[in-house]
């Protein structure tokens, strides 16, 4: 979790009006009481009112809100439509963000702002033929892409024929019904895409280092050479 989003848990977490621990907030924030003592100090004096002492508990007093955040009617727009087609066409973890992300978004909007977010008239049924299976795939593959891990993939080219990749996973696309993944494949050492669909099946394999000539950039240059 970044620091900046964590500092924001803080303060939701504390507008609750209870007394709440160091050892409370660490357990539910995954850091350790240390970092919950720093980050509390660091909101203080950045003038947030919290009140408590470390052994004993904090609390913030009534009447503090965050500042509302301040979106025109487009951005509204946009972000709410963002979230409903990632709750839709992402993968499980993307989709839940976005509905976390939203929801933290709405929490620190001014009524009217807020009563706009609900009147978005964009929405993104959920496909039928997007099985859970393909969501699970879609968040194992982003989390490589994030981490810089290796993939093998047992994956059905256009042709039905059965092939075993080692990739490095480089990015994610989509194409408005498919998920493809731009890497660089060890096989035929050079950057290849290949549709989230048929991938039979995915073995995490090592992390890798990103090298000049195999990376993403690259990939962008190469590409618009061609277009």
């Amino acid at each position: 979790m970044r620091r900046a989003d964590r500092l924001f848990q803080i303060v939701q977490y504390l507008r609750g009006g209870r007394l709440l621990t160091a050892k409370t907030l660490a357990d539910r924030l995954e850091v350790s009481e240390r970092t919950i003592y720093r980050d509390i100090a660091d909101l203080i004096g950045s003038g947030v009112p919290i009140d408590g002492e470390a052994g004993v508990g904090y609390l913030m007093r009534e009447g503090y809100d965050l500042p509302p955040l301040m979106f025109n009617r487009k951005e509204i727009t946009a972000l709410v439509a963002g979230a409903r087609m990632l709750r839709a066409w992402g993968g499980s973890e993307m989709a839940l963000a976005a509905e976390e992300a939203l929801a933290k978004i709405e929490a620190v909007l001014p009524e009217d702002a807020r009563r706009r977010a609900d009147e978005v008239q964009i929405f993104a049924p959920n496909p039928f033929w997007f099985s859970d299976d393909e969501r699970k795939v879609i968040d194992r593959v982003e989390k490589a892409v994030e981490r810089n891990q290796k993939l093998v993939l047992h994956y059905e080219k256009e042709d039905g024929t059965p092939s075993v990749r080692t990739v490095r996973p480089l990015g994610l696309w989509f194409w408005g019904k498919v998920w493809t993944l731009v890497g660089w494949c060890e096989l035929r050492e050079n950057f290849r895409m290949f549709r989230l669909d048929r991938m039979n099946r995915i073995e995490e394999s090592d992390p890798f280092k990103p090298e000049r000539g195999k990376t993403l950039a690259d990939f962008y240059v190469i590409r618009n050479r061609e277009c």
